[in-house]
C-alpha cells in the first residue's frame, strides 16, 4: 500500500502496445493507485501486478505482492521465472480467447474435413474433379486438453456434427464429446484430425513426437497449445511416412519462427504467427478489474493457477 493506505497496482507490460491495456484498466483507478513500470516507486508498496513478457527475475523485487495477473492463457513462461514470488498467479479470464480459438480450430478442421488440401493440389494441375468427403459424424476428431479453451473447441466441433473425443484428466463433461481419461493411444485410435490445446507441463512437453505419430495413419495435426508440445524434428519425417497428411502450427519452440526454418517451405504445413486467439484488451481488462474487486472485498480470486499442475 502507498503512504495513504491505498492498494497499489503495478502495470508491468513489456510490449509496445500498452496504451490499450491502460485504457482498459482505467476503471481500476477507483480501487487502487495504478503505477506504470518503470515508475514503480517503492517495490514494497506494490500489492498487485499486471504483467506480460517481463525479463526473468523481474517479479522477485516485489516482496509484498498479493496477486499477479498474467496477460495470457498459458502460464508456462511465467512459471519458469526463477524468482517468482509466492503469490497467487491469476491467468487471463476472457471469453474472447475461447471464442477466437474455437473459430480458428473449427476453420482448420473444416478445411481438412472438406478436402481443401486435395483441391489445392488439383488447382495446381488445373484439374476439375469433385471429391466427396465423409459426413462430419463419420470424421473422428481428437481434442487433447479440455480446459476452458480446449473445451470450447471440442464443444464447437461437436456442434458441427463431428465425432469428437476429448482427452482430459479432469473428466469434465461436455455435451456431444466423448471425454476420455485413458492412455493417449486409445484416444488417437482411428482419429483423422488431432487438435492439441494442452497446457505445457513437464508431462505434456514433447508429447507430439514420433511415437505418438506412429499411432496415426494419414491424420492431420493442429497445434494451438504450445510449441514445446511438438518435437519439431519428428514432424516432417511423420509427413514423409504418411503418418500425418498435413499440419497446422500456430505455436513454436522459437518465436518468431526463424526465416530458415523448414516448416516455412513445406506445402503440407500451414504456419500462423501465434494468432489463433488474440487477447482483446477491452474484454480482458474488464476481467482483471472484476477480479481485483473480488480480491479487495475478500472474495476468492477466479482463475488462480495450480502451480503443481502448471495451469
Amino acid at each position: 500500500m502507498n503512504a495513504q493506505g491505498r492498494p497499489v497496482l503495478l502495470f508491468a507490460y513489456f510490449r509496445p502496445d500498452a496504451e490499450a491495456w491502460l485504457e482498459a484498466l482505467r476503471p481500476a483507478a477507483e480501487l487502487v493507485e495504478i503505477r506504470r513500470w518503470p515508475e514503480a516507486g517503492d517495490p514494497a508498496e506494490v500489492d498487485y501486478i499486471v504483467a506480460w513478457q517481463h525479463p526473468p527475475g523481474f517479479l522477485g523485487q516485489f516482496p509484498q505482492v498479493r496477486a499477479i495477473f498474467w496477460i495470457g492463457a498459458g502460464v508456462d513462461q511465467l512459471l519458469r521465472d526463477p524468482e517468482l514470488p509466492d503469490a497467487p498467479i491469476v491467468r487471463m479470464l476472457d471469453d474472447s480467447l475461447s471464442v477466437g480459438m474455437a473459430e480458428y480450430v473449427a476453420e482448420r478442421v473444416l478445411h481438412y474435413h472438406r478436402l481443401m488440401p486435395a483441391y489445392a493440389e488439383q488447382q495446381q494441375r488445373r484439374e476439375w474433379r469433385p471429391l466427396a468427403p465423409p459426413l462430419a459424424r463419420e470424421r473422428q476428431v481428437a481434442v487433447l486438453g479440455l480446459g476452458e479453451i480446449g473445451g470450447a473447441c471440442a464443444a464447437t466441433l461437436a456442434s458441427l456434427g463431428f465425432a469428437v473425443r476429448g482427452w482430459s484428466r479432469s473428466g469434465r463433461s461436455i455435451p456431444g464429446v466423448q471425454v476420455m481419461n485413458t492412455p493417449l493411444g486409445e484416444v488417437l485410435r482411428g482419429c483423422e484430425i488431432v487438435v492439441c490445446v494442452l497446457p505445457l507441463t513437464p508431462e505434456t512437453r514433447g508429447l507430439l513426437n514420433r511415437e505418438t505419430f506412429a499411432l496415426l495413419e494419414g491424420a492431420y495435426l493442429i497445434n494451438v497449445g504450445r510449441g514445446g508440445h511438438l518435437v519439431e524434428a519428428d514432424l516432417i519425417p511423420a509427413l514423409d511416412a504418411g503418418r500425418l497428411a498435413g499440419a497446422t502450427l500456430d505455436v513454436f519452440e522459437t518465436e518468431p519462427l526463424p526465416a530458415d526454418h523448414p516448416f516455412w517451405s513445406d506445402p503440407r504445413i500451414v504456419v500462423t504467427p501465434h494468432a489463433s486467439a488474440l487477447t482483446h484488451p477491452a474484454s480482458a481488462g474488464a476481467g482483471i478489474v472484476s477480479n481485483l474487486r473480488r480480491a479487495l472485498s475478500g472474495e476468492p480470486l477466479a482463475g488462480v493457477v495450480d502451480r503443481a499442475r502448471g495451469y
